[in-house]
């Protein structure tokens, strides 16, 4: 993969995934925190933005194989944002030190087999 697929793949994968955990947070709000039409608009509005990331995610201009490492790690950094700015909670050591892991695991996954093979 080369610096401008790389980069391409990424604000993708910032879209898709931004796109899918805003997604999750709005079906949580409205399964855990309203009912009725209030519930039912925030679920419609969170399969648009579901669906949203299953389209953006699938326009990124590489392979679904070469792009699913750096997905998983930028996947779990956006998540983390999101629950501090939506839920108001923060990482744990924890989840912090797997972070890491899988942050280096996706990265090792997209860039370390430039030659992949059927």
């Amino acid at each position: 993969m080369n610096t401008t697929q790389t980069l391409s793949a990424l604000g993708f994968l910032l879209i898709a995934t931004t796109l899918e955990v805003s997604g999750d947070a709005v079906v949580r709000l409205a399964i855990y925190n309203h009912s009725g039409l209030v519930r039912m608009a925030l679920m419609v509005g969170g399969a648009a933005l579901l669906f949203g990331y299953g389209f953006s995610l699938n326009l990124a201009p590489v392979e679904f194989r070469q792009v699913v490492g750096l997905y998983i790690a930028t996947l779990f950094v956006i998540w983390q944002m999101i629950n501090f700015l939506v839920f108001r909670t923060t990482p744990t050591l924890s989840i912090l030190v797997g972070g890491i892991l899988i942050v280096l695991g996706g990265l090792i996954v997209t860039f370390c087999n430039p030659n992949y093979s059927s």
